[in-house]
């Protein structure tokens, strides 16, 4: 491009390279015609300059080539150095005018010296989104020419963050290399705003439109703050097929003296009253047509409306709908179908049947293959992650296939009764993993040919109920790290354990005298982890294979029981009891790892009476952990009796109880969680087991102890979240895909309590 500053209406989204893609999409979307406040581009030219004339550039890669980004201390210290460098620096005469003619310039478009917004525009928009959401800086309700420059030069020196720092680090990126933009946009001073989705969020339905709204400034909106009016609309008609008005207890507008956000109660014939008329709801859903048209594929936008006017200052793909890969859907009724299952893990993929019986035959696998199996347990952790997608002939939504497929991203099929019976090996399928199909043949997917350069993530909404995530390896450790997560809740152990124990069993691992190695290559991936989240918990839940998974391994025939049913045999904390040599492996890597990161705690799973935790304590307190006061002990609650023996682990030392969904249902409606057949039966929403979540949630608040759930159900179903917020639960742990949604369904439910309990007064 070539110059300082550009405005949006000069810009597309061809422009990512020199604007960024949040000023390019804003410009995108101008050039559709839609109303957007206007707004001009500080160049990546212009950042260029300012590290050149700074002497900055040379100055910042030395700096960033010395910086121990495993370090979280020494981090921190290099990138508060580095931010007070770029703060401080000057900023080149002709920048400064640029960026100084460009905000005068909104005196030709209507509004001198308006308040704007200063946003950072980053260039690596793929990488933003995935891993940068929230470390880029904002500056809202800017106004003035000086201001406006502090606010440019803050942007900039947002690049030098300690997560930032971190990502690149690994990336091998200078400071030369990852360039930024600023976006300069007018506020807008919103009497109304919210959110539209040009298809229905919560059913995939898209020939609806949903439109939410409240008064005033739309942080309230987007953080749950108010109960908000909503509106279903039918896309082909824009007749309103529902409409709902929330209770707006109060509103956020702007102070003009400060610049500010200012709250102000509203009386209940203002708070009652519906937001948008029905002409406005109507030219809402005209503009989200518009809008999808011209993206070609359903958005999630922004609004707000100001004098009468309404302006879109945001739009992105909606990426849940069906899954994360909805453009993906194959064209389902022109196939043939081979075989049908449960559809645990979304997304299409096509490639070559391969039928693997057990993990030993792992080498007939090859990259981007089709693996069919029986079932899968960890053990094939290592021949999965070849696959282009998997399907087992049993198993159900919490399966182990079904849980790892999610965690990796890969389109997953349970409970496909003949699969291994109906599919050859070497013939050439597709899977279908949001609908549960596999089909003959390559089905290639239908794809959007336009997409949005996604623009910034929208600011989390703050919650009382800590939102945690669960992990089950260091893979996409620094991406989930930059997401708004309040530390790990649950982390699997046993894909790293595996990877560690080489496919040797851990007691023929001890008789080889390798326990030491053991421990350093287990340590050096937890501590992976732990560094990348610190200072926010983590909570590591120690081995919990089952005896039919470790059986699997080199040795595993010598040393494991057969077993009638393992999924309530030899397994959590009676192994420990019984074989403690193993779990002190564990116990010496935790407090190698909380030497240096002392962020990560220690979970007992399956623990079903007193008198084994307490052996169980004693070995955690025989060892080197047991003088470190700071760590936190968990105890799962899978089995039903937990609630009666609440009591007695908190006065044994437990700090917190941590619900695992998954088997605590099981144990409560006697259903196997792995068969296909059973699957009709198994329901996390059951009342029985709802009442035991509720009751293990008051006993451990009543005995002083912190409540967690960890299961799969908080991730599936949306309505968990406000049942665990009423019951007063402490912390909620979903997986990575889950946690936008969580969030938000969090807020709204504490947002809902606070009305309730505004009204009984």
């Amino acid at each position: 491009m070539g110059r300082l500053t550009a405005w949006f209406d000069e810009i597309g989204r061809d422009d990512v390279a020199a604007a960024g893609g949040k000023a390019a999409n804003l410009g995108e979307m101008i050039r559709a015609g839609l109303p957007v406040p206007p707004g001009f581009v500080v160049t990546v030219d212009a950042y260029r300059r300012f590290l050149e004339e700074s002497g900055l550039a040379r100055e910042l890669d030395e700096a960033l080539g010395q910086v121990d980004v495993d370090d979280p201390a020494a981090l921190d210290r290099a990138a508060a150095e580095l931010q007070r460098r770029v703060r401080e620096a000057s900023i080149p005469g002709d920048v400064a005018g640029a960026v100084a003619e460009a905000y005068r310039g909104f005196a030709d478009r209507g509004t001198p010296e308006p308040w704007v917004a200063v946003r950072s525009s980053a260039t690596v928009e793929d990488a933003a989104q995935a891993s940068f959401a929230g470390m880029f800086r904002t500056f809202l309700n800017v106004r003035g020419e000086e201001a406006l420059l502090d606010a440019v030069r803050s942007c900039w020196s947002s690049l030098f963050g300690a997560r930032v720092l971190f990502y690149r680090a690994k990336r091998n990126v200078g400071a030369s290399e990852w360039l930024v933009a600023v976006a300069v946009q007018r506020m807008v001073n919103a009497r109304v705003s919210g959110v539209m989705f040009t298809a229905d969020p919560a059913t995939g339905d898209r020939s609806r439109i949903v439109i939410e709204s409240a008064w005033g400034l739309g942080e309230v909106v987007v953080g749950g703050q108010v109960e908000v009016d909503h509106f279903a609309v039918a896309k082909e008609d824009l007749r309103i097929l529902e409409r709902r008005i929330g209770h707006k207890a109060f509103v956020l507008v702007r102070d003009e003296a400060t610049g500010g956000n200012r709250r102000e109660d509203l009386p209940p014939e203002k708070a009652d009253a519906p937001t948008l008329d029905d002409e406005q709801v109507r030219a809402l859903a005209e503009l989200g047509k518009r809008d999808e048209a011209h993206y070609g594929a359903p958005q999630d936008t922004e609004f707000a409306i100001e004098d009468g006017t309404i302006f879109l200052v945001q739009t992105r793909p909606i990426t849940t709908l069906g899954g994360a890969r909805e453009e993906a859907q194959v064209e389902a009724a022109k196939r043939e179908v081979l075989v049908r299952g449960l559809g645990a893990s979304p997304g299409s993929a096509s490639g070559v049947v391969r039928i693997l019986q057990s993990p030993r035959e792992g080498a007939r696998l090859r990259a981007g293959e089709v693996l069919v199996a029986p079932m899968t347990a960890p053990d094939w952790v290592p021949v999965m992650r070849r696959a282009a997608a998997i399907v087992t002939a049993s198993g159900g939504m919490t399966s182990h296939a079904a849980i790892v497929s999610r965690e990796m991203g890969v389109p997953c099929v349970v409970g496909a009764r003949g699969a291994l019976e109906k599919l050859r090996d070497g013939e050439e399928v597709t899977v279908d993993g949001s609908h549960g199909a596999i089909y003959r043949g390559r089905v290639e997917p239908r794809r959007q040919e336009r997409t949005a350069p996604p623009p910034a993530a929208r600011a989390a909404p703050v919650t009382a109920t800590r939102l945690l995530v669960n992990l089950a390896g260091t893979a996409r450790a620094a991406e989930i790290a930059a997401m708004e997560v309040e530390g790990i809740g649950l982390l699997r152990a046993e894909f790293m354990i595996l990877e560690a124990l080489e496919g040797q069993h851990p007691r023929l691992l001890l008789e080889r005298g390798e326990g030491r190695r053991f421990v350093d290559r287990l340590a050096e991936r937890i501590g992976q982890l732990a560094r990348a989240f610190h200072p926010r918990p983590i909570t590591y839940r120690s081995m919990d294979f089952r005896s039919n998974e470790f059986r699997g391994l080199e040795g595993g025939d010598r040393f494991e029981p057969r077993e009638e049913n393992p999924m309530i045999g030899y397994r959590g904390c009676f192994r420990y009891v019984h074989e403690p040599e193993l779990f002190r492996l564990e116990l010496e890597m935790l407090e190698a790892v909380r030497a240096e990161t002392p962020n990560v705690h220690l979970m007992i799973p399956f623990v079903r009476t007193r008198w084994e935790f307490e052996a169980c304590r004693r070995i955690v307190a025989e060892s080197g952990l047991g003088r470190d006061r700071r760590l936190q002990l968990w105890v799962m609650a899978e089995v039903p009796s937990v609630v009666y023996w609440i009591p007695a682990y908190a006065r044994a030392g437990v700090y917190g109880v941590s619900i695992g969904s998954n088997d605590l249902t099981q144990l409560m409606l006697g259903v196997d969680r792995d068969s296909d057949v059973l699957a009709p039966l198994y329901d996390e929403r059951d009342e029985a087991v709802v009442d035991a979540i509720r009751t293990i949630i008051a006993r451990s608040h009543e005995h002083g102890l912190k409540a967690s759930i960890c299961g799969q159900a908080p991730s599936v179903h949306p309505e968990y979240a406000e049942m665990l917020v009423r019951a007063g639960i402490d912390s909620i742990s979903v997986n990575p895909d889950s946690i936008e949604s969580a969030r938000r369904h969090i807020a709204a439910a504490e947002q809902r309590l606070l009305l309730e309990a505004a009204r009984r007064r």
